[in-house]
């Protein structure tokens, strides 16, 4: 958020903060009457027309689990009114004419990794998606072990997991996915590239690591290179497709890249921590992000 504002700063574009903590001093409040929109955001004592705000940067987290409201009792009038204003802000980004990056129902194909596959092998025939098995059989697990080889797996949901080879000593507990169905995937060969969309703006970086899951390369005593990758312009394009069929204007989509070009898609993430590639890179997303808020 610090970055992004930094550079609306440099644009001389002037924006507000709605801080989730401040959610009880804090009030939204709009109609809709013959299909127009129209409202008032008041943030720390100051009335802004919904009209004037040209663009919003959405990063929440559960409104449940802010500190402040959090020791309240469920049914108190301060817990309602922030689940009420929470309600009226994902009511309102989902509705506004401003540019929202991103849109609340859009966020919802990362909930379910199988239906965001699907809609990303019909977004582009230039990514691919590997063979993939969602399950809480053993049986089922072994059998498409068998069939494919070394697996990966990971979480099937929105929630952050970190993604583990299937070992001898995981298929030894595998009695364990009774309770959860898990995501189990063929392993592809090839090296990683993260690429963050922003409106038509693509930037590509390709991480050099030896770990299954190179956010996490340094738990496993392993190093992650992050470098500058100009992506074909057939993989831009694709990306670009993938993230308009998702309704997603900002997003960080991971692929992995073999040696003869073949390109795999594993998924989109519509909140992406790009502080991470950008602080590695010198790559200008935050940069981009702006000016796409800005209308720039």
């Amino acid at each position: 958020m610090r970055m992004v504002a930094t550079e609306l700063d440099a644009l001389g574009h002037p924006y507000v903060y709605w801080n989730q903590r401040h959610v009880l001093r804090n009030h939204l409040d709009f109609e809709v009457t013959a299909g127009a929109l129209d409202g008032i955001l008041t943030v720390d004592g100051t009335e802004i027309s919904l009209e004037q705000i040209s663009g919003v940067y959405v990063r929440l987290m559960d409104e449940a689990q802010l500190p402040e409201l959090r020791a309240l009792p469920y049914q108190s009038p301060e817990r309602k009114n922030s689940r009420a204003q929470h309600e009226a802000l994902m009511t309102w980004l989902d509705l506004s004419a401003a540019r929202i990056a991103n849109r609340p129902a859009a966020n919802a194909s990362n909930g379910s990794k199988p239906w965001q596959t699907a809609m990303i092998s019909a977004a582009s025939k230039n990514l691919q998606t590997p063979d993939t098995l969602i399950s809480n059989h053993p049986d089922s697990v072994q059998a498409f072990k068998e069939k494919h080889g070394e697996l990966i797996y990971k979480s099937a949901s929105g929630f952050r997991s970190i993604v583990q080879t299937l070992s001898t000593l995981d298929q030894a507990r595998l009695h364990a996915i009774c309770w959860c169905p898990v995501q189990f995937q063929r392993r592809v060969a090839g090296r990683d590239v993260r690429v963050h969309v922003v409106g038509d703006e693509v930037f590509a970086t390709r991480i050099i690591s030896n770990a299954v899951d190179y956010r996490y390369a340094a738990r496993d005593g392993l190093a992650a290179e992050l470098e500058v990758f100009e992506l074909p312009a057939t993989l831009s394009d694709a990306c670009r497709s993938v993230s308009r069929a998702l309704d997603l204007p900002f997003a960080g989509i991971d692929l992995r890249i073999e040696d003869d070009g073949n390109t795999w898609c594993f998924e989109v993430n519509p909140c992406p921590g790009f502080s991470y590639y950008e602080a590695h890179t010198g790559q200008p997303i935050a940069a981009a992000l702006a000016r796409y808020l800005a209308g720039f």
